[in-house]
C-alpha cells in the first residue's frame, strides 16, 4: 500500500509480466481509479511506435472533485530497445516513466507522487526511471539518451 493509501491491482503486475516475460506488450499505462484508492491498467499495447505512446501520456485526463476534467498524471512502462552506436548490437530496458505534466492539478499530481513507489515496488526489474513534467521529457531522443546513458 502506498502513502496514499491506493493499493497496485493485480491486473497490473499480471500485464507487467507479460511485458517483461512473454514480450506481449510495449507498453503499459498506469492510472488511478475513479475513487483514487487503486493503480490499474489503462491501456496496455503491443504498437512500438513512440509517438503513439507518448500522445496517450500527452492527452490524458483527470477528473478533479468538482468534476472538471483536466490534463492528468499517468505512470508508464515501455520496453524501451536501441541500438549501441559501437555495433555492440541491440538492447532492451525496461523505462518507468511517471508522467506528471506541469499543468495538471495539484491534488492529482500529489496523489500521484505518493503512490508512485506502491506501484515501482510491484514491478520487479525496472531499469531505468523517468520523472516527465512536459512533453519535452518524453521527446524519443531525450528519453534515449536516458536510457541508453548516451551509448545508442
Amino acid at each position: 500500500m502506498s502513502q496514499s493509501g491506493a493499493t497496485v491491482s493485480q491486473e497490473c503486475i499480471s500485464a507487467y509480466n507479460d511485458l517483461k516475460l512473454n514480450k506481449k506488450y510495449k507498453y503499459i499505462v498506469f492510472k488511478l481509479s475513479d475513487d483514487n484508492k487503486q493503480i490499474v491498467v489503462e491501456e496496455a499495447s503491443d504498437n512500438s511506435d513512440w509517438e503513439v505512446f507518448r500522445e496517450k501520456l500527452i492527452n490524458a485526463t483527470t477528473k478533479s472533485k468538482t468534476g472538471a476534467v483536466g490534463k492528468g498524471p499517468r505512470y508508464a512502462v515501455y520496453d524501451f530497445q536501441y541500438s549501441l552506436a559501437s555495433g555492440e548490437g541491440d538492447r532492451n530496458k525496461i523505462t518507468f516513466v511517471a508522467w506528471s505534466p506541469d499543468d495538471a492539478g495539484i491534488q492529482a499530481k500529489m496523489i500521484y507522487a505518493s503512490s508512485k513507489e506502491a506501484l515501482k515496488r510491484s514491478l520487479t526489474g525496472i531499469a531505468t526511471e523517468l520523472q516527465a513534467n512536459d512533453s519535452d521529457d518524453i521527446e524519443y531522443d531525450t528519453v534515449l539518451k536516458t536510457v541508453s546513458k548516451g551509448l545508442a
